[in-house]
């Protein structure tokens, strides 16, 4: 079997053992808060790193979704590559059931991994439907930030990046009255698919999943989760 892509070893790979540490000492030097994602792209090292990232032309349109995604990565590594597994009959129950009051948002940064083509969005207008699969997690004071990660595939040399970001919305409806990521396509409901409508949706569901976390946070290496 082949082994799912992860967005982190696709976009960053053995170059993150080599520049993050240099991310990390000009951080440290420069004096920046390293989670304060607007003082960790006035540094030095950071700026040339986006730059050897970037297309050749140079960064367009892209740029702030490449440096959420470089941020969130170095957190990623600095706080210890934690990753989070969620099945399918736990994102199935997290989905459909009765929406619990968050925890405290605590501990480490983390990716947590949906399984494979269970949840789509359509990131622009138009663009078409592309499969979640997963997100960098980003826990603050009062607030989670969402670096999440769409059409990663083994077809694909390279991904699309949405993020979301803040405190908990309050409840949550569909101007068309329809359930919460109760999918559009044809079919998706036959087939058990889920599909997040619009950021609000996006940081909802993070903040589900986050709620699986023991109040510690998320544990080193592979951690697999469940609402039992």
């Amino acid at each position: 079997m082949i082994p799912r892509l992860t967005p982190y070893s696709l976009a960053f790979g053995p170059l993150a053992s080599e520049r993050f540490p240099v991310l990390r000492e000009g951080l440290r030097t420069a004096g920046r808060d390293p989670r304060d994602r607007d003082a960790f792209v006035l540094v030095k090292e950071v700026v040339e790193l986006l730059r050897d990232l970037g297309p050749e032309e140079g960064l367009g349109e892209g740029v702030e979704e490449l440096v959420a995604l470089t941020h969130a990565a170095y957190l990623f590594w600095v706080d210890g590559e934690h990753a989070i597994d969620v099945d399918r009959s736990t994102l199935d129950q997290l989905i459909r059931g009765p929406v619990a009051e968050p925890r405290p948002v605590v501990g480490p940064s983390y990716y947590l991994e949906l399984p494979g083509q269970r949840v789509w969005g359509e990131v622009a207008e138009g663009s078409g439907l592309e499969p979640l699969h997963g997100w960098f997690a980003v826990p603050g004071a009062g607030r989670l930030d969402l670096v999440a990660v769409f059409g990663l595939h083994q077809g694909r040399d390279g991904f699309t990046v949405v993020t979301a970001g803040g405190e908990r919305a309050g409840k949550l409806l569909r101007e068309d009255r329809t359930p919460l990521y109760s999918p559009r396509m044809p079919g998706g409901a036959e087939a058990g698919l889920h599909q997040v409508q619009g950021v609000e949706e996006l940081l909802e569901l993070g903040y589900r999943c986050h709620r699986l976390l023991p109040e510690t946070g998320a544990g080193p290496g592979v951690q697999r989760v469940s609402l039992t």
